[in-house]
């Protein structure tokens, strides 16, 4: 690889690392609620080699040599220097990329699934892997994996028949997009949900790994009795297997774990809820699963608010795989009492939105929304807010709930750059851009992910709707010809760009809403008259200006080799961008006097927002949400390609100026609890790459 191009690979020097600053809230708990959070805590970190095995083949060994070189010296870095022979700058680059490659779990970044590699040479590695014969073992592992891959693709997660990688599919180089698509869509018609799987080309056909502590669970504690079949149609004659067992070591101290925590349940709902996680983590039953989350849902309020399994399916290509992740917070009542406002609202907010009741639930399922302080987020990486669960069958029969992670959202870096943002505007935006995030957050989780209606044949013959009297489609204003078929889901028809696509509506319907003062009005902004140029209308101009600017730092994110994006989120951001772009010069514009774009700055007309920005909002998200609740996966994906589409402009001129400001990503260093003499403590670590290594060193369980 030249070196230009290496340069957008190499590790952020140095990484962004914050506390998540928690002791207050979790000293405030009584020792049966600590007791509860610790073991749930260690259940959560426990999945981290899952999350590695999940990312890349060498990211698993890069961790054991981190840990080994930690262990080695004692945490004493400078020790292990001079015995190396490294300089300072050598030894800080490996810390450096130590740092990140802990706060992704992995060599791939979370937000952007590109490989970052450490600013080290080969030699210097090999230096540090001397100091003992573990480390050099370890370090034959890692020596090709660990650096640049001349092949651009192998940078990128993604499909391995395009050349990217991808451990979902593991051993398994020459797996197609369309064999996936055939054994996924046949496990469809079988009824075995993929989340918890991974998929194994053979020579006799697939197998199916299906993540359980045991190997061979009995057929009352599967899901499906067979576990064999064979193919008929493209793939005539290959047969699909399923193989319990996988990740079964960390499945084993999960579910043991969590057992442990239900001892320590605050209510019956609590300790059914981990019952069921423990059934579905010894067996594989996504079923079990499921029925956790159904009491997850009906444990209201709870002091220690948790949850964890196989969850997010951005990184798998095919967007139907899950990632390992779990969570222990404590909620903040004071911030929740705002939440508590706007979920009261809901129901008079959602027909402000851009379609009919046809199109919307019976009934808005009431959901918790609570604002929480995070003690443990195990997972890639930890988001700002977490709308869950994603089974649209429980979300729109039960509900789901929704939160807010307030200790991430405040987290900050000193002097953190601001690129894109007019020194005119700078004031607003470094007042507001919080307040308006947290805004952003409750809109985009709460009335985002939680409106909308699948329009389903539900089963042969039954419908959700009047199939003898449909409902009428906005945008063609006849009654709509589709939507979802027996046994489809809203994942299942959309397949990969379904996270985006639903990233995209959830901001869209966030955008649309703040404009409402009396929206601002419930999160304490203005007293709910429209004064665009008041305290209220700072926290609206912030938030516009906060999308457009996340809008340009999202092309760090598109690959310009593959031309396809690395991140749900920025991929839909992009699009809004363009959606405020398209509005005409009136309301937004890029300006830039430097032919290389390096003063480039936006432009958002403040006066314009309601006039201007938010109807050109409204008909964005009106197509993406009846394309979504139609299962009109077409149409929905031409219009989605097109406005997340990378022109020249975008590709040769403002990603390099993008790239030459990206800002490092900030990653956590989280505290770990302790047992000692009956009592649970907290033991913290310093805001440094040696403190957070120190904090997974000391997770003796991973």
């Amino acid at each position: 690889m030249d070196s230009e191009s290496l340069k957008q690979y190499l590790a952020d020097d140095p990484p962004t690392i914050v506390p998540l600053q928690i002791k207050p809230h979790f000293e405030a708990l009584s020792e049966q609620e600590k007791h509860y959070a610790h073991y749930i805590s260690i259940a959560s970190f426990a999945g981290t080699r899952i999350v590695l095995r999940q990312t890349s083949p060498e990211s698993e060994p890069i961790y054991d040599f981190i840990i080994a070189l930690h262990h080695h010296c004692d945490g004493d870095w400078k020790a292990l220097q001079r015995e190396a022979g490294l300089s300072d700058g050598e030894l800080q680059s490996f810390l450096n990329y130590s740092a990140q490659f802990l706060g992704n779990l992995g060599n791939f970044k979370s937000f952007g699934d590109s490989k970052f590699v450490p600013r080290i040479e080969a030699r210097q590695l090999k230096a540090l892997a001397t100091v003992s014969r573990q480390t050099l073992d370890i370090y034959e592992k890692i020596k090709d994996g660990i650096f640049a891959s001349h092949n651009m693709a192998e940078m990128h997660l993604g499909y391995p028949d395009q050349g990217h990688v991808s451990t979902y599919y593991p051993d398994s180089p020459d797996i197609t997009k369309e064999e996936i698509t055939i054994v996924s869509d046949f496990l469809e018609s079988k009824g075995l949900l993929p989340e918890n799987t991974r998929l194994r080309k053979t020579k006799e056909g697939f197998e199916v790994l299906i993540a359980s502590a045991t190997a061979s669970p009995t057929g009352e504690e599967r899901d499906l009795q067979e576990s064999e079949w064979e193919l008929e149609g493209r793939l005539k004659g290959k047969k699909v297997m399923l193989v319990f067992g996988d990740y079964s070591k960390q499945m084993f101290k999960i579910a043991e774990a969590l057992h442990n925590a239900k001892e320590y349940a605050s209510n019956e709902t609590q300790a059914s809820m981990m019952e069921e996680y423990v059934k579905s983590f010894r067996t594989g039953s996504l079923q079990a699963y499921k029925e956790s989350q159904r009491y997850w849902i009906k444990d209201k309020g709870p002091v220690v608010e948790t949850d964890i399994g196989f969850v997010e399916t951005y990184r798998d290509p095919h967007g139907i795989r899950g990632e390992w992740e779990g969570f222990v917070a404590m909620v903040n009542k004071e911030r929740t009492k705002a939440f508590g406002k706007l979920v009261s609202a809901a129901p008079s907010l959602i027909p402000k939105l851009p379609w009919d009741k046809s199109f919307e639930k019976d009934k808005f399922l009431t959901p918790d929304f609570t604002s929480l302080e995070v003690l443990t987020f195990a997972g890639g990486g930890i988001p700002a807010g977490i709308n869950i669960p994603n089974y649209d069958d429980i979300r729109q029969t039960l509900g789901f709930k929704n939160v807010s992670l307030g200790n991430v959202l405040s987290a900050k870096a000193p002097n953190e750059p601001i690129p894109f943002i007019k020194l005119s505007d700078l004031d607003v935006y470094q007042r507001c851009r919080d307040q308006a995030f947290e805004v952003q957050v409750g809109l985009h989780e709460l009335l985002g992910h939680g409106c909308g209606k699948l329009l389903q044949e539900t089963s042969p013959g039954t419908y959700n709707f009047d199939m003898n009297s449909p409902p009428i489609n906005p945008l063609t204003s006849k009654p709509i010809t589709s939507w979802y078929k027996p046994g489809q889901t809203w994942g299942s028809v959309f397949g990969a760009f379904a996270a985006s696509y639903e990233e995209c509506r959830a901001e869209c319907v966030a955008m649309v809403l703040s404009c409402d003062f009396s929206v601002l009005e419930i999160f304490g902004f203005g007293d709910g008259t429209e004064d665009i140029d008041g305290p209220a209308g700072d926290i609206l101009y912030a938030a516009y200006l906060s999308m457009a600017r996340a809008g340009v730092a999202a092309l760090e994110f598109w690959d310009p080799k593959a031309r396809k994006w690395g991140q749900a989120h920025m991929q839909a951001r992009f699009s809004i961008l363009r959606t405020f772009l398209d509005a005409g010069v009136e309301f937004c514009e890029l300006e830039s006097k430097e032919e290389d774009l390096s003063d480039l700055t936006i432009r958002l007309e403040r006066s314009k927002i309601l006039s201007l920005g938010r109807p050109a909002v409204e008909k964005y998200l009106q197509k993406l949400h009846v394309y979504k609740a139609t299962a009109d996966v077409e149409a929905g994906k031409k219009m989605y390609d097109e406005v997340t589409g990378v022109d020249e402009w975008f590709a040769e001129k403002v990603r390099p100026a993008v790239l030459r400001q990206k800002t490092p990503r900030k990653v956590f260093v989280q505290a770990n609890t302790v047992i000692e003499g009956g009592r649970v403590g907290l033991r913290e670590y310093e805001a440094s790459a040696a403190g957070m290594i120190r904090s997974y060193a000391e997770r003796t369980y991973v």
